[in-house]
């Protein structure tokens, strides 16, 4: 990728977010009624290859049931008011009834309790009772302890997901995880995030995980890019690490799911994410709109409650469908955020390409005004693509 200069000796990339580019049709198109958008991930095909963010204002138990029986994948978080809380619903219902000024305070506040690792075993054995894959995170400094206690109640895949994760951390004030010896004594299959460098995604990879979720900031309801100042746009940090797995599978015979995690808010923002070569990808904020979500309109990052540097805020995102509606329609929105999984398999159609894997080959240009050529009508009147 070309280097430019910010100043005296100083080089910086040039990268690429979602808004940047736009995917080209080739001479083939296919029936989208015949195109397969399903996903494999550890030896088990999935149906919907987006999957539900491990956010309380996204996922419960609840919700994980809805997803599984619709062939997708909800992430339960294990450090938030389910494993706090044996009655949860009380204490979502006081963040949604906070004002804007008291949101951040009070999340503080219910998130200080510990978390209870009888409700660990307890919420996986809820979601498994409905025959629905379970599949939970957790924070590096808990992941040894709490994957332990997940396998034991019947989990199907087990995510470690911080910030920004690593397999060389430094720190005196406690172990860090050894993330390699993590994945080997587990017998599920262990998802790891979140990063966005060729060479990180590489190392994480020699771990023995079997996916990594690529996005560091980019989510709606994080500030983690303007509180901290990291993040890579998401086209070229799935990109980047996409590289590395196809690098990684040439060397070691063992392929590992790329997982675009955040920055997508409309149908046509998922499409350029597997366009750009990720298996599937993590949505929140389309999720928290749904009926069967727990946030009650609202959303809110993980590092909301964080007790000393907050890196997320509370957003109203209304809630606009349920959850078929969302992913596979009828859409009654115009903006994109309805019907996903059709917009998937329509583009997909119209690019030539049967399968996510021949959507990882679709020609991709660099395109600044793809959001804005021939919409100003739309702009001004905050409709479709203008809002």
């Amino acid at each position: 990728m070309a280097q430019f200069y910010i100043g005296v000796d100083r080089k910086a990339r040039r990268c690429y977010g979602f808004d940047e580019v736009a995917l080209v049709p080739g001479k083939l198109t296919v029936n989208p009624a015949e195109v397969d958008p399903g996903f494999e991930f550890a030896g088990k095909k999935y149906k919907v290859p987006i999957l539900a963010s491990a956010m309380d204002g996204v996922v419960d138990v609840e919700f994980a049931i809805a997803m599984g029986k619709i062939g997708g994948i909800a992430v339960l978080n294990l450090e938030g008011v389910q494993t706090r809380y044996k009655n949860p619903e009380e204490v979502l219902q006081k963040i949604a009834n906070a004002s804007p000024e008291e949101a951040t305070k009070l999340a503080q506040s219910i998130y200080a309790p510990p978390i209870k690792e009888e409700l660990i075993s307890k919420r996986i054995e809820e979601i498994k009772k409905a025959n629905v894959p379970a599949i939970v995170s957790a924070i590096p400094t808990k992941a040894e302890r709490f994957g332990k206690i997940a396998e034991e109640a019947g989990c199907d895949i087990f995510v470690v997901q911080s910030t920004v994760v690593s397999t060389k951390h430094i720190s005196k004030a406690y172990k860090s995880t050894d993330l390699k010896k993590l994945c080997k004594s587990l017998k599920m299959p262990v998802i790891l995030g979140n990063c966005v460098t060729h060479e990180v995604a590489l190392e994480l990879m020699e771990t023995g995980a079997a996916g990594l979720l690529v996005g560091i900031g980019p989510g709606t309801a994080c500030t983690t890019r303007g509180v901290l100042g990291i993040g890579v746009p998401q086209v070229t940090a799935t990109t980047d690490c996409v590289a590395a797995r196809n690098k990684f599978f040439k060397k070691k015979g063992k392929y590992v799911t790329i997982i675009t995690d955040g920055g997508m808010s409309t149908g046509g923002d998922i499409c350029k994410a597997f366009a750009c070569g990720s298996d599937a990808v993590m949505l929140g904020n389309a999720f928290a709109r749904a009926k069967e979500a727990p946030g009650r309109g609202y959303h809110w990052g993980m590092a909301t409650p964080h007790p000393n540097l907050p890196r997320g805020t509370r957003i109203k995102v209304g809630t606009t469908g349920t959850l078929a509606e969302i992913l596979f329609g009828p859409a009654r929105t115009d903006d994109g955020t309805q019907n996903l999984v059709g917009a998937l398999m329509t583009s997909m159609g119209n690019l030539g390409a049967r399968n996510l894997k021949e959507m990882h080959h679709v020609e991709i240009i660099i395109a600044p005004s793809i959001q804005t050529e021939g919409k100003v009508f739309q702009t001004a009147q905050r409709v479709g693509m203008g809002k």
